[in-house]
């Protein structure tokens, strides 16, 4: 089974399922805010970086789904939330901390200059594989620097 399960619960966490999550695209329609419970979550087609350094024909992608808890509050900019087809691409993901404390705030930065804040008590993060992975014959690039 090669389907990948992770759970972020700080900031170096974080930084592993940001890893993963590099290059993944995701349609405006595939967000979902639960306010009532606190969970912010984003299905996506991941880049499967883990295994783009094996030699073979091509790449692979997968869908994945992406869920943080204890969200308090969620705020976008560079994204028409109205365009439920947009396809957006995910740079990267990143922790600020708001104080001492665990709180603080998670921003999924694209490309196009969109980003999506989250407003979090703490991190509490899951990334898991929710199908089978395609072939791509598209590595994405990344200009030096």
């Amino acid at each position: 089974m090669d389907s990948l399960k992770l759970l972020a619960l700080d900031a170096e966490d974080l930084a592993v399922v940001s890893a993963h999550l590099q290059d993944a695209v995701f349609k405006t329609d595939d967000i979902s805010w639960d306010a009532g419970h606190g969970v912010f979550s984003v299905a996506v087609n991941r880049f499967v970086w883990e295994k783009a350094g094996e030699r073979r024909k091509g790449f692979q992608r997968r869908r994945a789904l992406v869920a943080f808890k204890r969200v308090r509050a969620v705020r976008s900019i560079g994204i028409d939330r109205n365009d439920r087809d947009a396809v957006l691409s995910l740079l990267a993901i990143r922790f600020a901390p708001s104080a001492d404390g665990p709180e603080g705030t998670v921003e999924f930065l694209m490309s196009g200059d969109a980003s999506i804040a989250l407003e979090v008590e703490c991190i509490e993060s899951q990334l898991a594989d929710t199908g089978g992975a395609w072939e791509t014959s598209l590595k994405p690039r990344h200009p030096a620097g």
